[in-house]
């Protein structure tokens, strides 16, 4: 795909997420680049792209709260005189399973910055994965076993009981669509090789919000609940150490496993060092094929430590799904699955550029990177 556009990916975000209207009333609820977050040219990319389709376009301020994520009465009041509401801004994230005004559009963008927004991240039509995540809902819908697996050692089985109700998944709607709908965990046991860190969920911020280990570990949990790390005995007390900590913090249970999904979207990716932003790198990456993640320490979505495995294997009743990180363009094992993708991210061919290491840890700069077609 040649002709990708900063410009072409605030329109897929307001044409094709937020179906906006000429007329309409965006407001674009900023986080300052201050924070570290967000860039600067992110707001001026999509305010830009909204004027050109005819639309009236705010903006305001909604700053980063670490501690106590909330919806302010001065802010609900700017959200009633708007059509859309774009959160620019952790802020939506942390409230994503939470209650959102009703009647409002409300989007929360995991496009960073302009350069984001040019990349395969934004220009994949977003209909397509909309497409992709109703498709793979549907599977797990009906399936009666699942096994995750990756080359690092994880070995995971359970029969999916999701809830496709509107509680089941975030009130507000993503830009980019690049999951599918968490599958609970309550059902699920074995082995979560972890790819040589820990790292929050997005939910709250706190110091120490990232673990990094020194050699390969692993979490066991039975039925949804946490039984005991594996590996080196400084990485296992670290572990422990983290998750008494979080759990403490919040007044939390320490040892649930909430749930657990895959990215669906190639173009997802962080092409910078994932060590010198764990946090950046989560809500860009965490959507391609390769990473599936689990939410854990809480028992509420999305809890607040996240467990990332790389190059997933998924196979759902018998059929595989993902294949070591490679989710293909098109299923043959479910005769009423669609072709996965009609985007021009992803040809008849779906192999993606991947980074061949297979530990976090030890990948740093690009462990994510765009489809070769980008």
């Amino acid at each position: 795909m040649t002709d990708m556009t900063p410009e072409r990916g605030a329109r897929n975000l307001l044409l094709n997420c937020a179906e906006a209207k000429p007329g309409e009333r965006l407001l674009i609820a900023y986080e300052p680049p201050g924070y570290g977050y967000f860039d600067a040219d992110a707001v001026p990319c999509v305010a830009a792209a909204a004027e050109g389709l005819g639309l009236h376009v705010d903006t305001v301020d909604v700053g980063f709260n670490p501690d106590n994520p909330h919806l302010p009465a001065h802010l609900l009041h700017r959200f009633e005189a708007a059509d859309i509401v774009l959160f620019l801004a952790r802020l939506g994230d942390q409230l994503r399973f939470s209650e959102m005004p009703q009647g409002k559009k409300i989007i929360v963008s995991f496009a960073l910055n302009r350069e984001l927004f040019g990349s395969g991240f934004a220009n994949g039509h977003h209909d397509a994965f909309l497409e992709i995540k109703d498709a793979v809902n549907g599977v797990l819908d009906r399936a009666t076993h699942v096994r995750l697996t990756c080359p690092a050692g994880t070995d995971i089985t359970g029969r999916p009981e999701m809830n496709l109700e509107a509680d089941g998944d975030t009130s507000i709607l993503r830009f980019p669509m690049s999951v599918f709908t968490p599958v609970p965990a309550y059902t699920f046991s074995g082995r979560a090789a972890l790819a040589g860190f820990l790292t929050g969920t997005g939910s709250r911020y706190y110091d120490d919000y990232n673990v990094e280990f020194d050699a390969q570990v692993f979490a066991r949990f039975e039925q949804g609940r946490l039984t005991g790390f594996e590996g080196g005995a400084s990485d296992v007390a670290r572990a422990n150490a983290h998750y008494d900590r979080v759990s403490e913090k919040f007044g939390i249970d320490r040892n649930f496993i909430h749930s657990w999904h895959a990215g669906i979207h190639p173009g997802c990716g962080f092409p910078w060092d994932m060590r010198e932003n764990y946090e950046k790198w989560g809500g860009a990456a965490f959507g391609n094929p390769r990473i599936l993640h689990f939410h854990t320490c809480g028992a509420y979505a999305p809890g607040e430590i996240s467990w990332n495995i790389v190059e997933p294997t998924i196979v759902i009743d018998g059929v595989t799904f993902w294949d070591r990180g490679v989710l293909p363009a098109g299923w043959r094992g479910d005769p009423g699955a669609i072709p996965l993708c009609r985007s021009p991210l992803c040809p008849s061919r779906p192999r993606y550029r991947l980074s061949p290491r297979s530990r976090a840890a030890d990948v740093g700069h690009g462990l994510i990177e765009s489809p070769d077609t980008c």
